[in-house]
């Protein structure tokens, strides 16, 4: 599985990705940063990666589709955000991987749950 990582993660979040066996660019790594949001989607959908990003604006289904993408991951957390918070999101999001795929999805991460949007297709 292909990762896009929005630019507000670091070498440290990447190298969990990495370590777990995953393809894995960054926004930074590409000299994206401060781009458009729907610029990065646009090439999350052309490369059919899957954004991993802190950004809720990402959370909005009818602005950016999953359904065009590898899937879109939003992680929520309080306010107070350090490495070792967002490791423990991204380990949960990664074992959660195992059990069901995220391609064409919007995952909301927040640490102790996942909430998945699902498309009215899916719901029928």
């Amino acid at each position: 599985m292909k990762f896009k990582l929005d630019e507000n993660f670091g070498k440290g979040i990447q190298r969990i990705f990495i370590e777990a066996g995953f393809d894995v660019h960054t926004v930074y790594d590409e000299k994206l940063q401060g781009a458009d949001d729907y610029r990065i989607y646009k090439i999350c959908c052309k490369e059919k990666r899957c954004l991993i990003t802190l950004d809720l604006d990402f959370s909005d289904p009818v602005r950016f589709p999953p359904e065009k993408t590898g899937g879109i991951v939003v992680i929520r957390l309080s306010k107070t955000i350090n490495f070792s918070v967002l490791s423990k999101a991204v380990k949960q999001f990664l074992e959660m991987l195992n059990k069901m795929p995220v391609v064409k999805k919007l995952w909301i991460v927040e640490l102790g749950r996942i909430r998945v949007h699902q498309s009215e297709d899916e719901i029928d």
